[in-house]
């Protein structure tokens, strides 16, 4: 059998895998070692194993994940979830649509410091679904307020999608995690312009009233949360920035700096420190099986040349630069609704990167076009995992309401790839100047 051919029959056994429900790194890693097996011997795929294994698994970029992931998790004790929200509510409940602003708001102050879409969504989802929902909003609204916010949680720094795209594409991690500040900031304000736009077109959306007499002094007092976090993502992205450490360094720094925070606040016990731990280990584990399973694929499909073959296959069609980025986003979105986003990415990267290096794209930019591509898949029906950890905390909202609201959240999404895609400085700029 043809080499090429032993390659596609690979890829294609990991998509049914993934389908079947089959674990990610089971569903990567056997095709992937049956095909080198049949392809080179049994000491060869011993000798990869051990190879590809060791290597990344020493990698010192690879230690950002853990520290930023326990960053988070120090924050997330250390109680700062529903005082966010106070805080956001505070400033912006009297606006029209002022508690969905306010949800997405705490959304993207949390999103600085937990890295990840599935924890955001969660711990904004309990407090905020029940001031909107207590205050007339509709189901649909509230759900997908919460579950977009969510999204935020992997665009704005840290980021555990950014860094996986890095070491996956040998890409500088901190001109990634830079390249998300300016992109999240005009999504927040996307989001929350959504919310206003949505009210003023159909105002049975919000069929109660919100009172928020709230004075100025205690306005200003609840800011002072924010200032914990800010304080923390100018010491991370900052020192990243001016060069003064690595991103590894800035994971360390970060963590160490949630801690005391933690400590300063009297919120850590030794249960929760205890808790802090466990999360970060299995969250840990759970990512750095799949980037293994991940590069013994990405061994296999180099082998067999299955990326160069698909990039000369669309390059012989003469398809113009913005075709062939149409149907990257289009791919993107089809297996966004069908596949877990972690599986969706590690599996297509090695794939279409040849193609995106054939026609020069940006890889930095690629990335925060990428991570943009993944928050979609996160609200897209009927796997979007953040509607589904939404309904896990929140008994109040049905599914259905969840996934109708969140298709709303797609349009903003959406147009900020097209303004990238126009104006790709958006994206490089912070970047650019990362010393």
């Amino acid at each position: 059998m043809d080499v090429s051919a032993i390659g596609v029959l690979v890829l294609v056994f990991v998509f049914i895998l993934m389908f079947l429900r089959i674990p990610i790194v089971v569903a990567m890693a056997v095709p992937a070692c049956i095909g080198i097996l049949v392809l080179k011997s049994e000491n060869a795929l011993f000798t990869a194993i051990e190879s590809i294994i060791w290597h990344h698994s020493y990698s010192y970029t690879l230690s950002t994940i853990p520290l930023f992931v326990l960053m988070g998790q120090f924050l997330y004790v250390a109680g700062f979830s529903d005082e966010l929200f106070t805080a956001f509510k505070n400033w912006f409940g009297k606006l029209k649509g002022g508690l969905g602003i306010a949800t997405i708001g705490a959304s993207a102050m949390f999103a600085a410091s937990s890295g990840s879409s599935l924890a955001t969504t969660g711990t904004i989802g309990v407090v905020a679904s029940k001031e909107m929902l207590k205050a007339g909003y509709a189901k649909s609204l509230t759900g997908g307020s919460i579950v977009a916010g969510g999204t935020l949680g992997i665009l704005i720094p840290p980021s555990t999608m950014f860094i996986l795209y890095g070491m996956m594409t040998e890409q500088s991690i901190g001109k990634l995690l830079m390249a998300g500040i300016v992109p999240g900031i005009l999504l927040t304000l996307f989001f929350m312009l959504t919310i206003w736009i949505s009210i003023l077109i159909k105002p049975s959306l919000v069929s109660g009233t919100y009172e928020n007499n709230v004075p100025w002094s205690e306005k200003v007092k609840s800011l002072k949360t924010n200032i914990w976090i800010i304080l923390l993502f100018i010491l991370v992205m900052g020192g990243i920035y001016i060069g003064f450490f690595t991103a590894t360094e800035a994971a360390g720094f970060g963590a160490l700096g949630a801690l005391l925070v933690a400590l300063l606040r009297k919120k850590l016990t030794f249960a929760r420190f205890r808790e802090a731990i466990f999360s970060t280990v299995k969250t840990t584990g759970f990512i750095f099986a799949i980037v293994m399973g991940a590069f013994l694929l990405n061994f296999i499909l180099t082998i067999t040349r299955v990326p160069n073959l698909l990039a000369d296959f669309l390059f012989s069609k003469e398809l113009s630069p913005t075709m062939i980025f149409l149907l990257i986003v289009l791919m993107y979105l089809i297996l966004g609704a069908i596949m877990d986003t972690m599986a969706m990415i590690v599996v297509t990267i090695p794939i279409i990167m040849p193609i995106i290096q054939a026609l020069e794209f940006d890889l930095i930019w690629f990335g925060v076009i990428i991570v943009l591509l993944v928050e979609m898949a996160l609200i897209s029906p009927p796997v979007g995992m953040n509607c589904f950890v939404l309904k896990g905390v929140v008994d109040d909202l049905d599914l259905q309401s969840i996934f109708k609201g969140a298709l709303l959240f797609m349009i903003p999404i959406l147009s900020l790839i097209i303004l990238l895609y126009i104006f790709p400085e958006i994206a490089l700029f912070l970047p650019n100047y990362v010393r």
